[in-house]
């Protein structure tokens, strides 16, 4: 048989997680939380079940959670999806992404990535015959570079993914950005998926740029969200779809005949939980205390670091503690010390390396104690 992902290995997560249990190691590799989601949320998701919500869902979604999210966004960004029409639940973000490229690309589109890159994109894109142009993101600001992404655009151009918080650099779009990327993609005609699961959690009084904010992009924007992210539930694989009708509709014939519906009781627990925002609203704090704690427990290290704006992710750059790539670094840090990180050559342009590991802060307190503990020994 001839593989139609030819060069698609099992994902650098999945690897280094592996390796943190063969070796004992404490895991902040995978991004995870280790402490439990709310017991308001299982216990709603557990009265469900109870009432016999158990059989499909509707296809869209439960028309309760879709309202809620419409309310939210509405709330959030002064922008309204029709709850019927506009708004799909997925089975997470990664099949919203999934679903969204397959219900748009074509042989021989070429899409536009951000590097590094969540590993998602590239082998979706490829599955439908795209072409994957990724531009290289670089440190220490992981600043997107317009000029490039006008030169990089050509008549095949189809689509541009965008991923603000940004996974793994923790970098986040300005409103000025966002406005670029208006420009362009208006002027060249051009589709967006914007991958926003970290939207809650951002740091320093800052504000999540949603495309749902910015009209004219909006009408060409694919936005995908997760509760896992948001609710510390990751397993539960629950996120959400929102776009204007006519994206949606082709949203939706991919979608019924992929997972056509996702878990109903789960669905039901979360428009119940959705009725208060405090606890997704407290996230900028709470996400923000634990990466305060954990910088300033490792501020004497050899690891030298800019924090995170966003997302659950820290960068640490090991550049003058040994000249090792970043792979054989991680490697020797999981057998060696115990502590499992993720090299983020992995997710860029040709592999490029500039000495930085990405850890999880999305973890108790006494986790992150014993992390730091080992970061400084090192």
């Amino acid at each position: 048989m001839i593989s139609k992902l030819p060069n698609v290995q099992t994902t650098i997560f999945t690897v280094m997680s592996k390796m943190a249990a063969d070796y004992n190691a404490l895991n902040l590799s995978q991004g995870f939380p280790n402490f439990e989601s709310d017991p308001i949320l299982m216990e709603a998701v557990s009265k469900a079940m109870k009432d016999g919500f158990n059989q499909y869902a509707p296809m869209q979604g439960d028309l309760e959670l879709r309202e809620c999210i419409s309310e939210k966004m509405e709330t959030l960004y002064a922008k309204k999806y029709h709850p019927a029409k506009e708004i799909t639940i997925t089975a997470g973000a990664t099949q919203a992404i999934f679903t969204a490229i397959a219900a748009t690309i074509h042989k021989g589109d070429e899409v536009i990535v951000f590097a590094p890159a969540y590993d998602c994109y590239e082998p979706a894109i490829e599955l439908f015959g795209g072409i994957t142009k990724p531009i290289q993101l670089r440190p220490p600001l992981y600043q997107p570079d317009w000029n490039e992404v006008e030169i990089t655009i050509s008549e095949k151009t189809k689509m541009i993914i965008i991923n603000s918080p940004h996974n793994p650099s923790g970098m986040i779009f300005s409103e000025k950005d966002v406005l670029h990327l208006q420009q362009i993609v208006e002027k060249h005609d051009l589709l967006v998926i914007s991958d926003e699961v970290y939207e809650h959690i951002i740091f320093d009084g800052e504000i999540h740029q949603s495309v749902a904010k910015f009209e004219a992009l909006s009408q060409r924007t694919f936005i995908t969200a997760s509760f896992g992210k948001t609710f510390h539930n990751t397993g539960w694989k629950m996120g959400y779809c929102v776009a204007p009708e006519a994206l949606m509709k082709e949203f939706q014939k991919v979608h019924q005949y992929n997972v056509f519906s996702v878990n109903h009781p789960m669905q039901k627990g979360l428009a119940a939980y959705l009725q208060d925002p405090k606890p997704y609203l407290a996230l900028p704090h709470f996400y923000q205390q634990k990466r305060d704690s954990f910088l300033n427990l490792i501020k004497d290290s050899r690891f030298k670091f800019l924090p995170s704006a966003g997302t659950y992710f820290q960068l640490l750059d090991y550049s003058e503690i040994t000249s090792e790539n970043d792979i054989a670094f991680a490697e020797r840090l999981t057998k060696e010390y115990q502590l499992a990180t993720i090299p983020t050559s992995v997710f860029n342009k040709n592999k490029e390396d500039f000495k930085q590991l990405r850890v999880c802060f999305a973890k108790t307190e006494e986790t992150l104690q014993q992390a730091a503990t080992i970061l400084n020994q090192i």
